[in-house]
């Protein structure tokens, strides 16, 4: 089995609240169901800022790898979102 951590730092420029914030973040997580993914969210205090970590555990880490590329291709699509950080482990 392989255990994978994706952690995304995600900015918001058009985000004046943290109702706009939460908004934006929930729709993110609601179209990475598909997926089959955890996901969390941390920094819940900025406005224009989040912190997304995306879990996922598979039996090849090919599999892993293919995951967390489309879901930061998704992430990406979205307009109002930046990735200003990346990073994955495998744990």
């Amino acid at each position: 089995m392989v255990v994978g951590l994706l952690t995304l730092e995600l900015f918001i420029p058009e985000s004046g609240s943290l109702k706009s914030k939460r908004f934006v973040i929930r729709s993110i997580k609601d179209r990475l169901r598909k997926f089959n993914v955890s996901v969390a969210e941390d920094g819940n205090d900025l406005w224009q800022k989040a912190v997304i970590s995306i879990a996922c555990v598979t039996n090849s880490s090919s599999h892993l790898y293919s995951t967390f590329e489309k879901v930061k291709r998704l992430v990406e699509a979205n307009d109002s979102v930046e990735i200003l950080n990346a990073e994955m482990e495998l744990l």
